[in-house]
C-alpha cells in the first residue's frame, strides 16, 4: 500500500513537503491548500486527509517571510473551502445519505456514523462546531446532519461559526508556536501530538458507546 505510507510520509513531514509544494507550485499552492481542504471535510470517503495538522502547518510555515505564503490569503480559503465543504457534505447528506451509505458500506463506514450520531445525542447542533475539531467526525457531521434533515439554516449558522473557530484557532497557533526551535526540530513529534489529541474525543465516545451496550446486554440478560 504505497498510497498509505506516502500519505504517513506526507502528514508526517507537513512542514517540509509544503514548503516544498510553494516553492514549487507558488500562488497555485492556495490552490492546493483549498482542494484538501474542500475534499477532507466535503467527501465522506476521505476522512483520511490531514486536517488540523494542515492548519497548524500552513501557520507554522507562513510565519517565515521567505516561505512566499501569505497566511491571511491562506487562512481565508481555508475557512472558505471548510464551509464550502461542509455544505457540500451536508447536500450529499440530504439527498443521498441513506442510499450511498447501504451500497456503499466499506467507504462510508457504520462505527465512524455510529460515533457522529453518539455526538449529536450529545452536543446536539453544536456537534458541527465541535466535530471540526475531531478528524474523522468532522467528515462524517454534515453528512449525518442532512441525512437527519437538519434544518438549513441551523446547519449553516454552526457551519460558519465551525469553520471560524477551527481556522481561526489552529493557524494562529502554528504562527505563534510553530517556529519556536523546540517545537520546528521535533515537529514530527508535534503533528502526532495534535493527531492524538484530536481523536481522543472519538476514542472515547467508542469506549462509552460499547460500554454503554455491554451494560445493556448485561441488564438483558440478568
Amino acid at each position: 500500500m504505497d498510497w498509505i505510507k506516502q500519505l504517513l510520509d506526507f502528514v508526517l513531514h507537513l512542514q517540509e513537503h509544503l514548503h516544498q509544494l510553494t516553492q514549487d507550485y507558488g500562488r497555485w499552492i492556495y490552490g492546493i491548500l483549498f482542494l484538501i481542504i474542500f475534499c477532507e471535510t466535503g467527501l465522506v470517503v476521505t476522512p483520511f486527509l490531514p486536517g488540523d495538522s494542515l492548519l497548524f502547518a500552513v501557520g507554522a510555515l507562513a510565519a517565515d517571510p521567505a516561505s512566499g505564503l501569505n497566511v491571511w490569503i491562506g487562512a481565508g480559503l481555508i475557512f472558505v473551502a471548510a464551509v464550502l465543504g461542509d455544505t457540500a457534505n451536508y447536500s450529499i447528506g440530504k439527498y443521498a445519505g441513506e442510499r450511498l451509505a447501504a451500497k456503499f458500506p466499506r467507504l462510508i463506514k457504520q462505527r465512524h456514523l455510529d460515533v457522529t450520531n453518539e455526538f449529536f445525542e450529545k452536543y446536539g447542533g453544536k456537534t458541527i462546531i465541535l466535530a471540526r475539531f475531531v478528524p474523522i467526525v468532522r467528515t462524517f457531521a454534515p453528512f449525518v446532519a442532512g441525512s437527519g434533515a437538519m434544518n438549513y439554516r441551523r446547519f449553516m449558522f454552526f457551519n460558519v461559526i465551525g469553520a471560524l473557530l477551527w481556522v481561526g484557532i489552529i493557524v494562529p497557533a502554528g504562527w505563534f508556536f510553530g517556529n519556536i526551535p523546540v517545537v520546528k526540530e521535533n515537529f514530527e513529534l508535534v503533528v502526532i501530538g495534535i493527531i492524538v489529541v484530536s481523536v481522543m474525543p472519538m476514542v472515547y465516545e467508542i469506549w462509552k458507546a460499547r460500554h454503554v451496550k455491554k451494560h445493556e446486554e448485561a441488564t438483558r440478560r440478568d
